[in-house]
C-alpha cells in the first residue's frame, strides 16, 4: 500500500476561481474574509470596487411590540380548537387573521439586519488602462486583478488579513515586482447607499495629510434613545478607513470621502474596519498598532495570514479522480474559513457579505429549521470542529429568551428554541406567529449538533460545560410537551405520547382541526435523537443517578413513542411528513427523509425492511428546490444511493460566477407556480448554508454516524479517491485510499483512546500498530485504542 500523505495546500491551489472579464456584479466578485470581516472584490471597466461587511455589524434595532397581547399557548390553542374543522383555512376566522397580523408585525420591520459597512472605489482611466479579469487563489486567499496599461501588464494583489479586520492591496508589475507607477486616478469611500435614513448620518473623517479616507457610522440600539440623547450605552458603531502609501500623491477629490491620486509612486492601501460599542469606536484615529501602508507591512501581513491558511488546510484534505467534486470540496471549505470563526458572531443566512439590500432578506437572521444548522454539518467530518463553537455561542445567546418563552408562553419547563432569532438583545420571540412558530422540531434541532460535537471529539469538558445544559433544557421542554393531557389519552385511541400540536416545516401551517399538525416525522426523529443523546450524555458525565427522575420520564416516553408516518407510493411504502399525506406531495424542506438525516435513525446500518422504506422515500421524494441542495443529497449519500453525476449537475445549475451555490428552484406544484422565477433567491445574498457541500462528499467517502466507520459507501471504487484526516465519531482522524476497485489501505489516529469499530472492507485485514501486528476478520473489526495511537490497516 502506498503512504497516505496528501499535499493538501498544493491540492487546494489547483482550484483557483477565475473570471476573464470585469466582474461588476456583486455575485461575480471575488469573496474574501477572515470569519469576521467579509469583502467582495468587484471590478468595473472603470474601477475596482470592494464591498465590506462583518458578522458583528448589524442594525441592532428590534421591534418587540404587543408583548401583552400575545397571550399564552393554552389560551390560543383552546380558541383554535373551536374553529370548525370544515374550514379550508384557519384564516377564514377573522380573529385569527387579526392575531396573525398582530404577531407578524414585529418581523415585518426591516431591522434587525446585517449592516453593510461601505465600499472602497479605486478608479482608473479607461483610455489607458483596461481591466482584464481576476483570479482568487483559495489556498491563501489572494485575489489578483489583472490590468493592461498601454503596452504593459499590471496586477493588483488583494487579500484579507486573517488576524486583523484589514484588507490589503498593492500593485505589482508583470514580473511580480512592486510597480513603480500608479494606475489608479482616484480613491473614494462610499457609505452603503441603503443605510436607513432614520439612522444618524455617518461622520466623514478624511485626513488628506495622512493619506487617509474614513467614515464612522453609529448603530443605535434604540432610535428614540439616540434622538433624545438618552441612555446610549447599548449603541454600537463601526468605522471604515482606507490609508494609502505616502509615495502616492493624495489630493482632495470632487466628492465627499474622495481623493485624487497621482501617477508617481508605489501603490499600496490598507483598509481597516473597526467595530464595537459606540464608545469604543471613537471619532479619533488610533495610530497605535496601525501598520503603515507600505510593502514591508503588506508582506508581513500576507506571510502571517499564510501561516493561518496553511494550518487551516492541514486539518483535512481529499484527492479525487473526479475533479469537479474535488473542486467543490476545496472551494466551499475556503468560503467556510472566510465566513465563520468562534471569535465573531455566528453568521446568519448570508454570512459576512452584504451590500445595499443584498443580505437582508428574512433579516439575514437565524432560521432554526435547517438554515442555521446546515453550514456547520461540514465542521465535524471535515475536522474543523473549532468552527462549530460559533454556533454553540449562538445557542448560548438564544437560551435565555427560549427559557422565558417555555415558561411564560407554554407554562412548561426547559427551553423552547425559536423559529427565527437575531444576534441582538431579545426580550421575546422574534416570530411568535403560530403557523410557523409552533414548529416543535426546532427545539431538538437547535441542540443536536452540540451532541455531535461531543461524539466527534469525545471532549467531556465541552459536553459538561457547553452542551449539557442546552440539551437538558430542550429535553425538559419536550418531555413536558409530550406529557400534556392533549398529547395523550383516550381520544388518541392508543397509549402513546404524541407531539401535538406542531407544524411541518415550510408546509401546511396550522390546519383546521389540526389535521396535519400531529406527530410530524421531523419532530419524531429529532426528539428521539435528543432523548437518546441525553441518556448517553448523563452516562458519559456520571449524572444518571442525579437525573434519574427525568431519565425515567424519557424512558417511559420512548417506550410509548409514535410510529413514523408512512404512505403507499408507486415505489412502495414511503415515509411522509405527517400521517394522511399524499406521497406525491412536493416538499420544500425534505421532510420525508429526515429519519435518515438529520435524525440518523435509518441508513446503511438499518434492517432490510427499514432500509427499503428509507430508500423508497428518498427515490420518491419530490422537492420544489431552494432548501435541498445539501440536505437531500446528504441523505442520499447516507443511504448509498446518491447519483454523483446528477448531484454534480445540480451543483452546476446552482453555481454563481463567484463559485458559491445559490438556492434555486427545481419544480412547480408545491408553493411555486409555473410563473415563479426559478432563480428568485439568487440575488438575495451569498447563501452561507450551501458551504456545507463538502459534508455530502465526505459522507460518500466515509461514514461513522452510528459509531462504526464505513469506507467509500457512495463512491465508485474504480475511480481513485484519497482522503486525509477526516474526523469520525469516537474522536478518530481517518485517512484512506480507494483505487482499482478496492480500498487500498487505511490509517487512523485515535485522539481520545476510544474503541475503534470498522465495517470490514476486506475478507481479512492486517493491523499494524506500535504494539505489533495482528490479523482481524469478520464483518466489523473492533480494536481498543490508546490516546494518541496511530493504526494502519491493509488488506491481507
Amino acid at each position: 500500500m502506498e503512504a497516505i500523505d496528501l499535499d493538501i495546500l498544493e491540492r487546494a491551489g489547483r482550484h483557483a476561481i477565475r473570471y476573464d472579464r470585469p466582474a461588476s456584479g456583486f455575485f461575480e466578485g471575488a469573496l474574501l474574509g477572515n470569519g469576521g470581516l467579509g469583502a467582495v472584490v468587484t471590478t468595473r471597466p472603470d474601477a475596482v470596487v470592494i464591498h465590506f461587511g462583518h458578522n458583528n455589524v448589524w442594525d441592532i434595532r428590534i421591534a418587540e411590540k404587543h408583548q401583552d397581547k400575545i397571550g399564552t399557548f393554552e389560551h390560543l390553542f383552546a380558541r383554535l380548537k373551536e374553529i370548525p374543522a370544515s374550514y379550508a383555512s384557519l384564516s377564514e376566522e377573522a380573529w385569527y387573521r387579526d392575531y396573525v397580523a398582530m404577531t407578524s408585525e414585529n418581523y415585518d420591520f426591516p431591522y434587525p439586519r446585517p449592516m453593510p459597512c461601505g465600499s472602497l472605489l479605486l478608479g482608473i482611466d479607461r483610455r489607458t488602462t483596461e481591466v482584464l479579469g481576476h483570479k482568487l487563489a483559495i489556498e491563501n486567499g489572494l485575489c489578483e486583478i489583472y490590468f493592461k496599461n498601454g503596452g504593459s501588464f499590471l496586477t493588483l494583489h488583494v487579500f484579507v488579513d486573517q488576524q486583523r479586520d484589514r484588507l490589503w492591496a498593492t500593485l505589482r508589475d508583470s514580473e511580480g515586482a512592486v510597480a513603480q507607477s500608479n494606475i489608479f486616478n482616484r480613491a473614494r469611500l462610499i457609505p452603503d447607499p441603503c443605510t436607513p435614513p432614520e439612522l444618524p448620518k455617518f461622520q466623514a473623517l478624511a485626513d488628506l495629510a495622512d493619506h487617509r479616507l474614513s467614515f464612522r457610522q453609529t448603530l443605535p440600539f434604540s432610535l428614540e434613545d439616540s434622538v433624545s440623547a438618552g441612555n446610549r450605552s447599548k449603541d454600537r458603531a463601526f468605522r471604515l478607513s482606507a490609508r494609502f502609501a505616502s509615495s502616492v500623491d493624495f489630493l482632495e477629490g470632487v466628492q465627499e470621502l474622495e481623493a485624487k491620486l497621482g501617477k508617481a509612486g508605489e501603490f499600496t492601501v490598507c483598509v481597516e474596519l473597526e467595530e464595537g460599542s459606540e464608545t469604543d469606536v471613537s471619532s479619533v484615529h488610533k495610530e497605535a498598532g496601525s501598520p503603515s501602508p507600505d510593502q514591508e507591512s503588506f508582506t508581513a501581513a500576507f506571510a502571517s495570514s499564510g501561516v493561518i491558511w496553511e494550518a487551516y488546510w492541514s486539518r483535512s484534505g481529499v484527492a479525487l479522480e473526479d475533479e469537479f467534486l474535488e473542486r467543490i470540496w476545496y472551494r466551499n471549505l475556503y468560503f467556510f474559513q472566510c465566513s465563520v470563526k468562534p471569535e465573531a458572531t455566528c453568521p446568519g443566512l448570508f454570512a459576512n457579505w452584504s451590500y445595499g439590500k443584498i443580505g437582508s432578506e428574512w433579516h439575514g437572521d437565524y432560521h432554526m429549521n435547517y438554515n442555521t444548522q446546515q453550514p456547520f454539518w461540514l465542521a465535524f467530518s471535515s475536522n474543523h470542529v473549532d468552527k462549530h463553537l460559533a454556533y454553540v455561542n449562538m445557542v448560548d445567546h438564544v437560551l435565555p429568551v427560549s427559557r422565558k418563552w417555555a415558561r411564560e408562553y407554554y407554562g412548561l419547563r426547559g427551553a423552547y428554541y425559536p423559529h427565527s432569532a437575531y444576534p441582538v438583545e431579545m426580550n421575546m420571540m422574534p416570530y411568535p406567529v403560530p403557523h410557523w412558530g409552533w414548529e416543535v422540531c426546532e427545539t431538538p434541532w437547535t441542540v443536536q449538533s452540540l451532541w455531535w460535537h461531543y461524539l466527534y471529539t469525545m471532549d467531556k469538558i465541552f459536553l459538561a460545560e457547553r452542551a449539557y445544559t442546552p440539551i437538558k433544557e430542550a429535553v425538559l421542554f419536550m418531555v413536558d410537551y409530550m406529557k400534556r393531557p392533549d398529547a395523550r389519552g383516550e381520544s388518541w385511541g392508543d397509549d402513546r405520547y404524541h407531539i401535538f400540536p406542531t407544524v411541518v416545516p415550510e408546509l401546511y401551517e396550522l390546519t383546521p382541526g389540526f389535521e396535519k399538525n400531529r406527530d410530524c416525522i421531523v419532530d419524531l426523529t429529532l426528539t428521539k435523537f435528543l432523548f437518546r443523546a441525553f441518556l448517553d450524555a448523563c452516562e458519559a458525565l456520571g449524572r444518571s443517578a442525579e437525573q434519574s427522575e427525568l431519565l425515567a420520564e424519557i424512558g417511559d416516553i420512548l417506550d410509548h413513542f409514535p410510529e413514523y408516518p408512512t404512505a403507499e407510493s408507486e415505489r412502495g411504502t414511503v415515509f411522509v411528513s405527517v400521517a394522511g399525506e399524499d406521497p406525491e406531495t412536493v416538499y420544500n424542506v425534505p421532510n420525508g427523509i429526515t429519519t435518515v438525516f438529520p435524525g440518523e435513525d435509518h441508513g446503511l446500518h438499518s434492517s432490510p425492511e427499514e432500509y427499503g422504506i428509507a430508500v423508497n422515500s428518498y427515490l420518491n421524494h419530490r422537492n420544489e428546490g431552494g432548501n435541498e441542495l445539501v440536505f437531500l443529497n446528504l441523505a442520499g449519500a447516507r443511504l448509498g444511493k446518491l447519483d454523483l453525476e446528477r448531484f454534480k449537475r445540480q451543483i452546476d445549475y446552482c453555481m454563481l460566477p463567484n463559485g458559491t451555490c445559490t438556492d434555486k428552484l427545481l419544480e412547480s406544484g408545491g408553493r411555486y407556480s409555473d410563473t415563479t422565477s426559478f432563480d428568485y433567491m439568487g440575488p438575495m445574498g451569498i447563501w452561507f448554508e450551501n458551504f456545507a457541500l463538502p459534508a455530502v462528499i465526505n459522507e460518500c467517502l466515509m461514514q461513522s454516524y452510528n459509531g462504526i466507520i464505513r469506507f467509500f459507501p457512495n463512491w465508485p471504487l474504480d475511480k481513485r479517491a484519497e482522503f486525509s484526516t477526516l474526523r469520525a465519531v469516537g474522536g478518530f482522524l481517518v485517512s484512506a485510499i480507494a483505487d482499482a476497485g478496492k480500498v487500498q489501505g487505511i490509517e487512523i489516529y485515535s485522539e481520545a483512546g476510544s474503541t475503534l469499530r470498522i465495517y470490514n472492507p476486506w475478507n481479512a485485514a492486517t493491523v499494524i500498530r506500535t504494539r505489533g501486528e495482528e490479523t482481524l476478520t469478520g464483518e466489523v473489526l473492533a480494536l481498543d485504542t490508546d490516546t494518541g495511537e496511530k493504526i494502519r490497516l491493509i488488506p491481507l
